[in-house]
């Protein structure tokens, strides 16, 4: 055997279950032996760089199964506002906001800021002073724009979209500036200030460094971005190496051709070392906040009654003809009508090998559903740092809406597991904090709307961002173990992430990132 690149020695292995192992060795970005101490000192080679992790636990990389890295540079732009609670601290934040060509710009708005009022530019114009101004909710489907903004773009009243959203409008015809989804808020894409190319090269790869610090080695990206993504990755991959790999997967949106589609399948050949395409993500619904999330029953507006694709017979149809050419799929259901139709879906695929398939998000679901995931064998992605927008006394705007006996069904991760459900988790990144131990943490001991569930156990929540995660992309046979021919993403805790309280898993000090091999992160 070659000597390996790498030696780590003086760890406790865990995967899942803790090893007598004590040593693994690298080589070529893979696994190539585990050990104890003794035997890595046979390993070494004049150009083996060692590793004494000093009694630390490691972990086969950990792995955010839902995130936004490369989109999440724009949807995160400007001002963060989501320390901000109430319409006078929105408005101070505003005042003292950096202006870039103009141009307010900010993120991660809480819905509850609102105090129920309705979203309307005219209760921030005051702290503008004319300047034109996007700020995006926390949820990223929906934005407030100010008036400057709306006539900048050309939005001076209401328009039919192919997917589901809206520029609201008040009884009069005129925009509020609330933008409800994705086309709505496109219309503003050409007026706010672009990023250079360089500046988002160079904050990507900051973002994945500091990703990496908190023992991140891999990510689902659920978009491909726009301008290029690709060719960013290539650009930084030229340079060096990505600190985290990703694994992407384009969006279908409503309308899709057959040669659209199509071209989603040849795009699952587009790679680079550290990156890939693979799989497609679809919309089925939007939030509940923004009454978009589709529901078997309306919320407490009357909302929320349609699907994101307005035939949803249509997105079904999608779903079959890239089955059928072998592409996996990845689909946003928030509401319990969308996340049934999903299911129904994939049942009307057959059984048989195929391609996985998932559904992100699953906010609400009622307990018929529950076994329908292991027995279609659809993946169970899901976010639980979500909850933080959420109260457990139900006050927040995502409970109003929701109702009781709704809200009371938030966010089911032990559910689904115990229902024998494959459960990858994530955070959403820009909408949640990307840090992966506060994933593990937030699973275990859930929050708000949610605090009253049993959390997950901590082998559970490590597994849905190791083992689980590889199964919902399809790698289960190269990544999510430490194990000899598996991919070299490693992740090193002073603690045990495993056995050790949730809230110290949430500040666990990393001691090591491996990604591919090469160390990313070293405490």
């Amino acid at each position: 055997m070659s000597a390996p690149d790498l030696v780590l020695v003086d760890a406790r292995l865990r995967t899942p279950a803790l090893s007598r192992h004590t040593a693994v060795a690298v080589r070529d970005g893979l696994i190539t032996a585990i050990g104890d101490d003794a035997d890595a000192r046979t390993w070494l080679g004049p150009g083996t760089e060692l590793v004494d992790l000093g009694g630390a636990t490691l972990t086969p990389g950990l792995t955010d199964a839902h995130s936004h890295p490369v989109w999440g540079l724009e949807m995160s732009a400007g001002t963060d506002l989501s320390a901000v609670t109430d319409l006078d601290g929105l408005r101070a934040a505003l005042r003292a906001a950096e202006r870039r060509e103009g141009w307010v710009v900010g993120y991660g708005l809480d819905h509850n800021t609102f105090g129920g009022r309705p979203i309307h530019h005219e209760l921030i114009e005051e702290a503008l002073d004319g300047a034109p101004a996007f700020l995006r909710l926390y949820d990223g489907h929906s934005a407030l724009a100010s008036a400057a903004a709306l006539r900048a773009a050309g939005i001076d009243g209401p328009r039919a979209f192919t997917q589901r959203s809206e520029i609201v409008c008040d009884a009069a015809g005129r925009p509020t500036g609330h933008l409800n989804e994705h086309a709505a808020m496109d219309l503003m894409n050409p007026v706010l200030p672009a990023q250079p190319f360089a500046e988002r090269r160079d904050r990507l790869v900051e973002l994945l460094g500091a990703m990496a610090a908190t023992g991140l080695t891999g990510a689902h990206v659920m978009d491909l971005g726009g301008h290029d993504v690709p060719g960013l990755l290539d650009a930084v991959e030229a340079a060096g190496e990505l600190p985290v790999r990703l694994r992407l997967a384009p969006w279908c949106m409503p309308g899709a051709t057959a040669e659209e589609l199509d071209e989603l399948v040849r795009l699952q050949d587009r790679a680079g070392r550290l990156w890939r395409i693979g799989g497609v993500k679809f919309f089925m619904d939007g939030t509940v906040e923004g009454g978009t999330a589709w529901l078997e029953h309306a919320d407490c507006h009357g909302q929320g009654t349609d699907a994101f694709w307005p035939d949803p017979a249509a997105y079904s149809a999608a779903v079959r003809h890239l089955h059928r050419a072998g592409v996996g799929t990845a689909t946003h259901a928030i509401g319990d009508a969308a996340v049934r139709h999903v299911l129904d879906t994939v049942e009307s695929l057959g059984t048989g090998a195929g391609p996985r398939h998932r559904i992100e998000h699953i906010e609400t679901v009622p307990d018929g559903q529950l076994a329908r995931f292991a027995e279609l064998g659809v993946v169970a992605s899901m976010q639980p740092p979500h909850t933080a927008y959420t109260r457990a006394d139900h006050t927040d705007e995502w409970s109003k809406r929701l109702g009781d006996e709704r809200a009371d069904r938030a966010w089911r991760c032990r559910d689904l597991r115990e229902a024998g459900a494959h459960l990858a988790l994530g955070s959403d990144w820009p909408i949640a904090h990307y840090d992966a131990r506060q994933v593990l943490a937030t699973a275990r001991a859930p929050r708000g709307a949610a605090a009253a569930r049993p959390g997950l156990t901590g082998p559970m929540a490590l597994e849905g961002m190791t083992s689980h995660a590889a199964f919902a992309a399809g790698e289960e046979l190269v990544a999510g173990r430490i194990a000899p021919g598996h991919r070299a993403d490693l992740t090193a805790f002073t603690v045990d992430p495993a056995t050790a309280p949730a809230d110290e898993t949430a500040e666990a000090p990393v001691r090591l990132t491996v990604t591919g091999g090469r160390i990313t992160y070293r405490s």
